[in-house]
């Protein structure tokens, strides 16, 4: 603030009654207009006004928060009155300046007049290059500055902060020996931006010797600190050493735990800052949505929409929206998601990064790409981001939509974003589950491969294709280059052994990740092994496995032993297997389907009967089997003994030209996988409307001879359907690649890529 001691009394009452009128400034808005009408009334009568004038009013604008006019008021000081600003004159005007080039003009002047030097105008400078970016601007006066205050200090480390030069925070506060509450709170952001919580540590033990931790915004930025590094008991031991919280320190603790996915706690710690009679804000109800989508609570949830719709939230802040959308879609309910979404009054590119992935999250990939294209097609100020991309390309993966995915490909090229650690990944993906893993490695050893996400799709797309020994290859070459593997690396390593019979190699990274990398097996873990040993015919040792097991077998392990047992043929320890799941897990319709197919198979009709009355009496409906292509940029979709494609008796008639072909060559229709009991001419019938069948025939007669047919389909593919496929390959001299819920199958020559191991 401008002192007026020194000013000589010699202008006039008029003077007098505009410093008056500059030192009435009130904070209300009625009083701070009529104070500063006064003020510019008192200055307009002002003969001869001089430097001490003029910068009270350049003052009186920032304080009113008139930058334009301050700007204006400094220039027409500067020429029409012929004054020479001086010292006090720069930092006013500098707090006035809303863009980059006002400060640079301003700066230029500073120079003119020899004030650069001054620690009150280089201060200012300090701020004003910290604050619109040129960073380096601010560092190489903050260098040149003969006297720096705390002030000075605290704007080029929060400077640093907001550009995201987090580690330059951090380097440059080794220079410090005195901290204030403001730079402990600006290194505390700057330890969680680059990760060094051991530094965040050291500067909580500062705040606590010198007694800043007491402040109340240190405190709140200590508990953000310590959830962003996992440590819940750092956080809560903040909080519980607080005099005084406030609904920011209620927002923090409750946001750290739901963070860090204990549900419960944060509910409770919800619910004692409504007995401590703290209203929740905006914030709260956003981390209190996350909270019930992780419990699950879909009444709670609509509660949590009602009650931001009474206070208006939901309409006015898209924050609120974005977060209510976001738990609607983690509760699976996807079109209340939707119904939210287009209630929205305006939407941002978090808006609809959150219905995409809602959308394919809950395996709605088409549905996911469709509003993708939306917002394309919706232009204006949305720009896709980083979030956009690495939500619609996995639903690209899962539609097989290779055309759409390329599309986005180009898109990125243009962009420079397809060298982004985590959308390169997503790209690599999208290419390796749509059948094109050159493409998918291409791209793998274009990006940054520093840690361990890219590495985990490559070996898992490498699996999915049944290239096992590829994919340990990677492995190895990923430990060469010094990537730490993680628990994720494991499971998708164990189940690249698994699609390819690699006994030996899964017990070896089984053993590997608990003897050299400490990692602890998780029941994903476990559910490999047993899918390896079950696979590979091994259903006694799987059995045994899991009667070893130091965890209780879920869903997943027993579902993995039934599998294997309806593959071999077991029915007996099938039975003990699914005795086990229904304990577990019995409102699930898959497993319930799994055994009816085993006895099926077996010839068993009254343990079909039986499984199929329970599973009517439990209202369960078994999932039905489909299949896509894509043709001339449009998806046809096939459903098992569906005849109403407009096309279904082209199809049939092809496939049963080519089913005679087949049979001239040694086909023989296997009727285990017919599971009705009837004549053998009507499992013949049954066997050929399979879905994927129906595709394949789409494919012969929609496309030109020798192209490659490709499918996705959302079960797995039946043994006689593999067998088909293979003689079709042959007969057509196509190649034929089906993506099924398990893995890829090449077909080309009459043989399989997955060796008849899948």
């Amino acid at each position: 603030m401008l002192s007026f001691r020194l000013i000589p009394t010699s202008k006039g009452r008029s003077f007098t009654g505009f410093l008056q009128s500059i030192r009435e400034l009130s904070s209300t808005t009625n009083a701070l207009q009529d104070s500063w009408r006064n003020a510019r009334h008192a200055f307009d009568h002002i003969k001869n006004r001089d430097v001490y004038a003029w910068n009270a009013m350049v003052s009186g604008y920032v304080r009113v928060g008139n930058s334009s006019e301050a700007i204006r008021c400094f220039s027409l000081f500067m020429v029409k009155s012929g004054l020479r600003p001086d010292y006090r004159t720069f930092p006013s005007v500098l707090k006035a300046c809303r863009y980059l080039i006002d400060g640079l003009k301003i700066h230029c002047l500073a120079l003119k007049f020899g004030f650069v030097w001054d620690v009150f105008v280089a201060a200012s400078l300090v701020h004003l290059y910290c604050r619109y970016g040129p960073v380096a601007n601010a560092r190489r006066l903050f260098d040149e500055m003969p006297f720096r205050d705390m002030g000075t200090w605290n704007a080029m480390l929060s400077g640093y902060c907001q550009s995201g030069n987090a580690k330059d925070a951090l380097t440059l506060s080794n220079e410090l020996k005195v901290m204030d509450a403001v730079t402990i709170v600006s290194l505390l952001s700057a330890c969680t931006e680059s990760g060094d919580f051991t530094r965040g540590v050291m500067i909580h033990l500062y705040s606590i010797k010198h007694g800043l931790d007491s402040e109340l915004f240190v405190s709140n930025k200590l508990i953000d600190m310590y959830a962003e590094s996992c440590n819940l008991k750092g956080c809560q031991k903040v909080f519980d050493w607080m005099i005084v919280r406030d609904l920011i320190s209620w927002n923090s603790i409750i946001k750290a735990y739901e963070l860090n996915e204990q549900p419960l706690r944060a509910l409770w710690l919800f619910q004692e800052m409504r007995l401590n009679r703290v209203q929740p804000d905006r914030l709260t109800l956003i981390s209190l949505a996350s909270i019930l989508a992780q419990l699950g609570d879909i009444l709670a949830g609509r509660s949590v929409q009602g009650f931001t719709l009474r206070k208006g939230w939901f309409l006015e802040d898209i924050t609120v929206g974005n977060a209510v959308v976001d738990m609607y879609a983690k509760l699976g309910l996807v079109d209340s998601a939707r119904a939210v979404f287009n209630l929205l009054p305006s939407k941002d590119v978090i808006s609809w990064n959150t219905i995409i992935s809602g959308y394919a999250q809950n395996g709605f990939a088409s549905e996911a790409i469709e509003m993708y294209n939306m917002m394309e097609e919706e232009g204006g100020e949305i720009t896709a981001n980083q979030g956009t991309w690495v939500s619609v390309l996995p639903a690209c993966s899962q539609a097989g939509a290779l055309r759409q995915g390329m599309k986005i490909h180009g898109r990125l090229l243009k962009n420079g974003l397809y060298l982004d650690v985590f959308v390169g990944t997503s790209l690599a993906d999208m290419y390796g589950k749509c059948g094109r893993l050159d493409d998918a490695l291409s791209l793998f050893y274009q990006i940054p491969r520093v840690n361990s996400v890219p590495w985990n799709t490559l070996i898992a797309c490498h699996g999915l294709h049944g290239h096992g020994e590829k994919a340990m290859m990677l492995f190895r070459e990923m430990l060469d280059e010094g990537v730490k593997p993680d628990h994720i690396t494991f499971v998708t390593l164990l189940s690249a052994c698994s699609h390819s019979g690699l006994v030996d190699e899964g017990k070896w990274c089984f053993e590997l990740m608990q003897a050299d990398y400490g990692i602890t097996p998780s029941l994903k873990h476990y559910g490999c092994m047993v899918d390896l040993f079950g696979r590979a015919g091994q259903l006694e040792t799987a059995f045994n496995f899991i009667k070893t097991m130091p965890l209780q077998p879920d869903a997943s392990i027993w579902g993995a032993l039934l599998s294997a047992c309806r593959v071999h043929g077991n029915a007996d320890l099938g039975k003990i297997a699914s005795e086990h799941l229904f304990e577990v897990e019995p409102e699930h319709v898959g497993y319930h389907v799994l055994l009816s197919n085993m006895y099926a198979s077996a010839g068993k009709w009254e343990g079909v009967d039986e499984i199929r009355s329970i599973a009517r009496g439990k209202g369960l409906r078994k999932t039905p089997g489909w299949s896509s292509m894509e043709v001339n940029n449009k998806v046809e979709v096939f459903y098992t003994g569906n005849q109403t494609h407009p096309m279904y008796e082209e199809i049939y008639k092809e496939l049963t030209m080519l089913h005679s072909k087949m049979k001239m060559i040694g086909y023989v229709p296997d009727h285990r996988f017919v599971l009705q009991d009837v004549e053998d001419d009507e499992k013949e019938h049954i066997l050929m409307s399979h879905s994927e069948r129906l595709a394949i025939g789409f494919g012969l007669i929609a496309t030109p001879p020798k192209t490659t047919i490709q499918i996705f389909k959302n079960l797995r593919v039946c043994g006689d359907c593999h067998s088909v496929t293979k003689f079709i390959s042959r007969i057509t001299e196509r190649e034929i690649i089906v993506r099924d819920s398990n893995r890829f199958h090449h077909f080309k020559n009459g043989v399989c890529s997955c060796g008849d191991y899948w």
